[in-house]
C-alpha cells in the first residue's frame, strides 16, 4: 500500500476547493493508494470548513487566522502531514482539478524515473487552462545565465522531462525528498516558497521532472492579478510591489541571495527601484 499525504490550502474559494477534492478522491487506477488530506482554511468566511466536513469527512481540517496566504497556509498543511509516515506528499493547489488518471500517472513516472536510475525524484504535474487548453502551471526551467531570475514554462511530452524547479499547483514528492528538504521556507509570504523548494532540492542532489501529458486543469490567476499602473502614485505602487502577493522587501531579499547569484542586491533591488521609478516619470508622480 502507497500512502499519500496530500497538501492543500485554500481561503474563501469554497467551490473551487469542493471541486478540487471531489477530482481528488474520483482518481481512478490507484487501488494500492491511501490517501491522507491535510487541508488548512485559512479563516474563510464563506462557510468552506463546513461544507469540506459535510462532504469529505475524512479530510484533516485545520484552521488558520486568515493571514497565512499559500506559502504559509502550505506550510501549516506540510508541517502536520510530516507528523505521520507517509511514502510520498502531494502539494494541490484548490483551485486545480485533477483528471481522472493524474495520480497514476505521477506515481507511473516517479517509478519509471527511479527504478532504472536510482536517483530521487520529484514529480510535477502540468496543468492547462480549462478554457484554451494552453500549459498554465508545471515545471521551470532557466532559459539563459544572465538573467537567473528568468524562467520559462517546460511544455510536456509524450516522456518525463528534467526541469530546474517547478510551480506547486500539483507536485508529487517522495519521502525521503521531504525527509531532506524539510518544509517550505518560512521567510516566504505567499509565493516563491515553491521554486525555493525546488532549488534546495536540486542542491541535495534530488532531481525533477514533469510528468508526461497534462495532470489537471487550472486558469492561470496572472490575468486576475493585474491592475492598470499607469496612474498609480509612487505610495500605491511601493504598496502593491511589496505586498504579500507581490515581492515582500524580506521574502525577495531571502529569494534573491539565495538563487541570483553574486550580483542579488542588484535583483534585490531592482523592482523597488523599478516601482518607484515608474511612479515618479510615467504619469504617477502624485503623492
Amino acid at each position: 500500500m502507497i500512502r499519500i499525504a496530500v497538501v492543500i490550502t485554500c481561503f474563501n474559494r469554497r467551490e473551487k476547493t469542493l471541486n478540487c477534492l471531489k477530482a481528488l478522491f474520483e482518481q481512478q487506477r490507484i487501488d494500492q493508494v491511501e490517501l491522507g488530506v491535510f487541508l488548512v482554511d485559512d479563516g474563510s468566511a464563506d462557510g468552506t470548513a463546513d461544507a469540506v466536513r459535510q462532504a469529505f469527512p475524512t479530510v484533516t481540517l485545520i484552521g488558520g487566522d486568515g493571514n497565512l496566504f499559500w506559502n504559509g497556509g502550505m506550510r501549516v498543511a506540510m508541517a502536520a502531514a510530516m507528523c505521520h509516515e507517509f511514502d510520498f506528499y502531494l502539494w494541490l493547489n484548490d483551485d486545480t482539478y485533477l483528471f481522472p488518471d493524474a495520480l497514476a500517472g505521477l506515481l507511473r513516472t516517479h517509478e519509471s524515473i527511479v527504478r532504472p536510475s536510482g536517483r530521487e525524484t520529484i514529480v510535477a504535474g502540468t496543468t492547462c487552462d480549462p478554457a484554451s487548453g494552453k500549459t498554465s502551471y508545471g515545471g521551470l526551467v532557466k532559459t539563459n545565465w544572465w538573467q537567473p531570475l528568468h524562467y520559462s514554462r517546460l511544455e510536456p511530452g509524450s516522456e518525463p522531462r528534467p526541469c530546474d524547479t517547478m510551480n506547486g499547483n500539483c507536485v508529487l514528492i517522495p519521502a525521503a525528498v521531504a525527509r531532506r528538504v524539510g518544509n517550505l521556507e518560512s521567510a516566504f509570504v505567499h509565493s516563491m516558497g515553491d521554486w525555493d523548494y525546488g532549488y534546495r532540492a536540486k542542491a541535495l542532489g534530488f532531481d525533477i521532472h514533469i510528468a508526461p501529458g497534462h495532470q489537471g486543469a487550472c486558469r492561470n490567476d496572472a490575468a486576475d492579478r493585474e491592475v492598470d499602473t499607469r496612474r498609480l502614485s509612487v505610495r500605491e505602487r511601493w504598496k502593491k510591489v511589496t505586498s504579500p502577493k507581490g515581492l515582500p522587501i524580506r521574502a525577495w531579499r531571502v529569494y534573491t541571495r539565495r538563487h541570483a547569484g553574486p550580483l542579488w542586491p542588484l535583483y534585490w533591488l531592482r523592482p523597488y527601484v523599478f516601482a518607484v521609478a515608474a511612479g515618479l516619470f510615467r504619469g504617477g508622480g502624485r503623492r
